[in-house]
C-alpha cells in the first residue's frame, strides 16, 4: 500500500492510525502542503487527487480518497481487529462521533478555509487562531458533554477497545494543542487521547514521528 500523507494534516493522521491498528505496512508518500504554494497543487499530485487533498491511499489496482473512505476500507477489507462495534446502535454511535469531527469541526479550520479567510476575509494570523480555537472549543464542548454521560464510553470513545471515533478524535486533539487550547477544560477527551497515546499504533502515527515533520 501506498499512502500520500503530510504530517501534520489531521485527515492523513487518522489513515496512519487505521493502518497501524490494522498492522498493515506502507509507503509514505509525502505531499507538502505549504512549501512552494502546496504540492497538492501540482499536476502530478492533481492526477491522483483532483481535488488536491490528503490523504489518498493506493492498494494495487484500487485508489481511495476521503480519510473516512479510507478507514472504511481497510476495515472492510482487512476486518481484524474491528474498527467499529458489534452491532448497528454502537456502529451508529461511533459513526456519529467520529462525523461531529470530520464534518462539524475539522472542515472550519483546514488550511484551505484559512488561505480563504485570509485573502480575501482580511482575517491576519492572530484572528486566524482564534478562528480555530473557537471552532475547535465549541465542538469539543458538545462532544466532551456526550462522552462524559455515555454508559457506552470505556477507556475509549466507545468501550475498551479504540474504533473509528478514537482514530477520528486523537488528530483534532493534537489540533488543539497545537493552537494552544487547554484540554483541562476538556477531562473526559483528554483522557481518552492519553489512553490512545498508550498504544504504538496512535503514537507511531504522530505527526513528529513521520519522515516529512519539521
Amino acid at each position: 500500500m501506498k499512502l500520500y500523507s503530510y504530517f501534520r494534516s489531521s485527515a492523513a493522521y487518522r489513515a496512519r492510525i487505521a493502518l497501524n491498528l490494522k498492522g498493515l505496512p506502507y509507503e509514505y508518500l509525502p505531499v507538502h502542503l505549504v512549501r512552494d504554494g502546496g504540492e497538492q497543487h501540482a499536476p502530478a499530485y492533481r492526477s491522483v487527487a483532483p481535488e488536491g487533498l490528503v490523504p489518498v491511499l493506493v492498494d494495487g489496482d484500487t485508489t481511495v480518497h476521503q480519510s473516512l473512505a479510507i478507514i472504511e476500507y481497510l476495515d472492510e477489507t482487512h476486518p481484524q481487529p474491528p474498527l467499529l462495534p458489534a452491532g448497528a446502535a454502537a456502529r451508529a454511535a461511533v459513526r456519529a462521533i467520529a462525523l461531529d469531527i470530520a464534518c462539524d469541526i475539522h472542515p472550519l479550520c483546514n488550511t484551505r478555509v484559512l488561505k480563504y479567510l485570509g485573502a480575501h476575509c482580511g482575517l491576519d494570523k492572530h484572528g486566524s487562531e482564534d478562528w480555530i480555537r473557537h471552532w475547535i472549543s465549541t465542538g469539543f464542548a458538545a462532544l466532551e458533554t456526550r462522552l462524559a454521560h455515555d454508559p457506552a464510553r470505556g477507556a475509549f470513545c466507545h468501550g475498551d477497545a479504540p474504533t473509528l471515533a478514537d482514530i477520528m478524535l486523537v488528530p483534532q486533539v493534537f489540533n488543539a494543542r497545537r493552537f494552544g487550547i487547554d484540554m483541562g477544560r476538556f477531562p473526559t477527551i483528554a483522557a481518552i487521547d492519553a489512553r490512545c497515546a498508550e498504544l504504538a499504533a496512535f503514537a507511531d502515527a504522530a505527526p513528529a514521528k513521520q519522515p516529512d515533520a519539521e
